[in-house]
């Protein structure tokens, strides 16, 4: 089962003693930062969590999984994850 947004807020509330909507704004807030970072071009460094990178995909060919028919996809960008070494040992422990 995935963690969502609102057992987070939930999660915040019971830690911090804060209200719902007080843990709720600080969430969005937190999100909606993390967002127009990533929009700018830069990238978002958690120091203990990891790092969000915005990448540039190429066009390359691809195919109609109904049809069959090929097509070119058109360069979008993509943001990645790469965990830090705490995370990636507590994962690993």
């Amino acid at each position: 089962m995935a963690l969502t947004k609102k057992a987070i807020v939930r999660s915040i509330q019971q830690r911090t003693g804060s209200s719902y909507n007080h843990s709720y704004e600080c969430l969005e807030t937190t999100l909606e930062i993390i967002k127009n970072t990533l929009s700018s071009g830069e990238d978002v460094k958690i120091s203990g969590f990891g790092k969000f990178k915005l990448n540039d995909k190429s066009a390359r060919k691809g195919r109609n999984p109904v049809t069959g028919e090929t097509m070119m996809l058109k360069p979008r960008k993509v943001v990645t994850f790469q965990c830090s070494g705490k995370l990636r040992e507590r994962l690993n422990t």
